[in-house]
């Protein structure tokens, strides 16, 4: 048999065209590209590196793969035995995910995996079918993207910015865990069925992550020091009421990467305007990748690219049109409103609200507690049961109408009740209070009414040292100059009181506003439907 002799070693020759080993290229920092020799026919393996460098491209290499970066994977001109220890994921929107050895300490408990049980959009797959991914993976998603920005920027400016291995580590952890301790059904356990159990409750689900952090740490023992934990805690925190002080933060842009309570531009919405596009069906027009391209810190702060303004726009614009078309579809709140109902019912047998309480109880709570109650023989559950048949057999709470509360009215707003609904009846068939179902939705840019590009600095290019804001008027006078959406949405728990529900709707509009505020009657064919 023929060999042939490649850096040193011997190899057979093989016959045919992929015989001959193929001089590839891979991509490093700096504009530095590293000569690859691989062999063409499988196994493709390298065959040649270094002999293919100079002593300067090698030194750089190495300085390049220090302890600093050898704790991840994320960049493809990582050091190579970062891979050897990592976990490899393949997800259907970022491609290979791989998760080191720390990170997987966390993936796998019982506590993590709980979140392959708590479906990403709730109730939505009821509409959207194919809306059936977990919060599994979008906190794969957010650990990888979260890592890929803070090594981007270690790249470009780590020596500048002193971003060192805590640093990395931190951030990709609080990627991967900023949704620990999120609630069963998306945000509805949270906003529509805890307020009504509990009054007054400030719960929310990053408070819980905190709590659910240090329970998994403690519980499975993991060796972290208390810095990382503490730290990691605050950058999930960084977008909620409970932030800590902003003054008092070291490195204050890295806290901007998961949870940005500066102006929202984060790594989170990335991940999950991407698969929630992809999962529902919908088209993206949103690149996040192009944001990743065109930051960078100046004055403690992530900056963009002047030229990116409308790529920034398009996430908001997105994320308020998820909001309008999945996420508060007048079906999918349907539902949801009949599962709070159903919830409410079951919560004094099953006490579900108590589990909030307790991290090493919480984890047990997921999105098949409704099969628990729709199995259950117990007489306490039935009217739970009899609701949950009803979602099944699609004999859904009737949507009668809905209106977009006037511009000029928004500031002053107040949330409409069922209680309006039904004083505002006239003669007629007598309606009540649980009767009827008030939803009244709130779609906006993250910022309330205020735009929330007033917050974001941009900057001209690389040279400039100078960071600046934008406002809408001198970039185009198409964009829209009001942010924020209040939709009141009326229900009928009960198909035969539509009509009149419609009608008490309508006399409510008149009396608040002088006129309809709805863009059209309710349909007859609605108003006329009967229990089957």
């Amino acid at each position: 048999m023929n060999h042939k002799t490649v850096s040193n070693k011997t190899y057979p020759r093989k016959k045919g065209i992929f015989a001959e080993p193929t001089l590839l290229t891979a991509p490093f920092p700096h504009n530095l590209h590293i000569p690859f020799l691989y062999s063409r026919s499988p196994p493709y393996q390298i065959l040649s590196t270094n002999n293919a460098l100079g002593s300067a491209e090698r030194g750089r290499m190495g300085a390049f793969c220090d302890d600093d970066l050898a704790f991840s994977s994320n960049y493809n001109f990582g050091c190579s035995q970062d891979l050897r220890f990592s976990k490899h994921v393949h997800d259907n929107v970022h491609g290979n995910i791989y998760l080191d050895p720390i990170f997987l300490k966390f993936v796998d408990t019982e506590q993590f995996q709980r979140l392959r049980d708590l479906k990403q959009l709730g109730m939505a797959h009821m509409v959207y079918p194919g809306a059936v991914h977990s919060r599994f993976e979008h906190s794969l998603g957010v650990y990888w993207l979260a890592g890929e920005a803070v090594h981007r920027l270690k790249a470009q400016q780590g020596l500048e910015l002193g971003i060192d291995r805590f640093d990395v580590q931190t951030v990709k952890l609080a990627g991967l865990l900023h949704d620990i301790g999120h609630g069963p059904f998306s945000h509805m356990f949270e906003r529509d069925f805890l307020p009504k159990v509990l009054k007054g409750s400030e719960w929310s689900h990053e408070q819980m992550s905190t709590e659910m952090i240090n329970h998994i740490v403690d519980e499975h023992h993991i060796d972290i020091d208390v810095d990382t934990v503490r730290r990691v805690n605050e950058m999930i925190l960084a977008s909620s009421k409970y932030s800590s002080a902003k003054s008092s933060r070291e490195k204050h842009f890295l806290y901007d990467i998961v949870a940005n309570g500066r102006n929202g531009i984060d790594v989170d919405k990335f991940d999950y305007i991407a698969r929630d596009c992809r999962a529902c069906g919908l088209g993206c027009n949103f690149q996040f990748q192009r944001l990743m391209e065109n930051m960078r810190v100046m004055g403690d702060e992530i900056c963009y690219r002047a030229k990116e303004y409308l790529t920034i726009h398009k996430l908001f614009a997105t994320r308020a049109d998820l909001y309008r078309t999945v996420y508060t579809h007048a079906k999918v709140k349907a539902i949801e409103l009949m599962l709070v109902d159903a919830l409410l019912s079951a919560n004094g047998y099953l006490q579900i609200a108590s589990h909030i309480q307790d991290p090493s109880q919480y984890w047990k709570l997921d999105d098949t507690i409704i099969k628990t109650i729709e199995t259950a023989p117990n007489e306490e559950l039935k009217e739970s049961r009899d609701l949950i048949l009803r979602i099944r057999r699609r004999d859904l709470y009737q949507f009668c109408n809905e209106y977009a509360v006037p511009k000029d009215k928004l500031e002053n707003y107040k949330e409409v009740t069922a209680q309006d609904i039904v004083c505002s009846q006239k003669n007629g068939v007598t309606i009540r209070e649980e009767d009827v179902v008030v939803n009244n939705v709130q779609i906006d840019l993250t910022r309330g009414r205020h735009n929330p590009l007033e917050s974001i600095k941009f900057f001209k290019d690389y040279d400039s040292v100078e960071k600046f804001s934008i406002s809408d008027d001198r970039i185009s006078h198409l964009l829209p100059t009001y942010c924020q959406d209040m939709i009141v949405r009326v229900y009928s728990k009960k198909p035969e009181l539509v009509g009149v529900i419609s009608e008490a709707f309508e006399n409510f509009q008149l009396k608040t506003y002088g006129i309809k505020a709805q863009v059209h009657a309710t349909p007859e064919k609605k108003k006329k439907k009967r229990r089957t």
